[in-house]
């Protein structure tokens, strides 16, 4: 299983009791930037029985990059389809809920929940992203019935926001 957490400048990639980065050199823009992704997502993403991505924040940011980041989103998709990899969409305020029991939790918020929650450090450039990246996989094995450790109730409400596939059968 994968979590990942799709951005342009940073996308946090994160598996059970790891997380890693896919950053684009300086300068990278357009086509080149979203094949440079995709093709560093798709080598995580190999052999994944599902994929927990990030879904869309409509809050704010610079609009020309939402075409591009949405791109990305189907591009991912389409990669995990194209393998026969299900996938699940979590939107950010579902995440953020069941890492820190608020909608509204902030990405430091998130962070520490994943170091004392899960004992994993992510530090340095990308740490948001890394930690968003296991918060995503934490959910998904939750969701297939292997919760990583207990969450509180109010936690757990952050599942029921997800587009979850059938997962029935599934094993990780």
């Amino acid at each position: 299983m994968i979590g990942l957490d799709l951005s342009l400048t940073c996308t946090g990639v994160a598996g059970e009791g790891w997380t890693d980065i896919i950053r684009p050199r300086t300068g990278l823009r357009g086509h080149p930037r979203l094949a440079f992704i995709l093709e560093r997502v798709t080598e995580h993403i190999r052999g994944a029985d599902l994929v927990v991505i990030e879904g869309p924040s409509f809050g704010g940011g610079v609009a020309h990059r939402h075409e591009d980041l949405a791109g990305l989103r189907v591009m991912v998709r389409h990669a995990c389809w194209r393998r026969s990899i299900p996938y699940a969409l979590i939107p950010p305020s579902c995440r953020a809920l069941y890492a820190t029991g608020k909608g509204s939790g902030s990405k430091g918020a998130v962070r520490d929940a994943v170091r004392t929650r899960y004992g994993v450090e992510c530090d340095g450039p990308g740490r948001y992203d890394q930690a968003d990246a296991y918060v995503l996989l934490a959910m998904g094995l939750h969701r297939l019935g292997w919760p990583l450790t207990v969450i509180p109730d109010t936690h757990r409400r952050g599942l029921d926001g997800g587009q979850w596939p059938n997962t029935e059968g599934l094993q990780t």
